[in-house]
């Protein structure tokens, strides 16, 4: 097994409050088995190569923003589930570091663990937080924050987070970033509830 796999990223977002509690790192990979009538991100469906790169190095960017206030990573697709062997590694080194992890999958919980895969294993071991099941168009959710239709479930895999939370129960955010001309969104927008504009310029 790869020390150092590589991991084929669709986009990093060094500092988001959009896609979990605080602020966090968050990693989109690129490739999904999945087809959710309504995905977000329908351009990171397709296995392409994008952006391949190491576990360890980009470990390392997500724990130098620590230093900006950054309290955990976020892991979302794409399928972070179909790209285990190098997302465990990264997870594993970020944990370490004192970084919280979130994952969101289409799998559940569930079949995650019956598939005994040792990478599949290492992922879930690394993991705080767990956003798990298919999005349903049709069961688009409003009342939890960072869920996407009301299907899905947070699992709170370690003493990290709590669902008392409040922080789980605030209106979902909507982030607007401008780089070389081009403006990236992130986050859950729903209609009629508060977005916040971010302008913070990316790296």
């Amino acid at each position: 097994m790869d020390e150092d796999p590589t991991i084929n990223v669709a986009l990093v977002i060094e500092r988001t409050g959009a896609e979990g509690p605080g602020e966090r790192f968050a990693l989109w990979v690129q490739g999904c088995p999945m087809r959710c009538k309504g995905c977000c991100n329908p351009e990171m469906l397709p296995f392409v190569e994008r952006d391949r790169q190491r576990a360890s190095a980009l470990a390392e960017r997500a724990i130098a923003q620590q230093q900006h206030g950054v309290e955990g990573v976020s892991l979302l697709g794409g399928e972070p589930f179909a790209h285990a062997d190098g997302l465990s590694v990264f997870a594993e080194r970020v944990r370490v570091a004192g970084l919280s992890v979130m994952i969101y999958t289409g799998y559940t919980l569930e079949a995650l663990r019956e598939r005994r895969d040792p990478a599949v294993d290492a992922l879930l071991a690394a993991t705080d937080l767990l956003v798990d099941g298919q999005y349903v168009r049709e069961q688009h959710s409003t009342a939890r924050r960072w869920i996407g239709s009301d299907n899905q479930r947070m699992h709170f895999l370690t003493g990290r987070y709590h669902q008392d939370d409040p922080r789980f129960y605030e209106s979902n955010t909507v982030e607007f970033r401008m780089k070389n001309g081009q403006i990236t969104i992130n986050g859950w927008p729903v209609h009629g509830a508060r977005t916040r504009l971010s302008t913070r310029g990316e790296k």
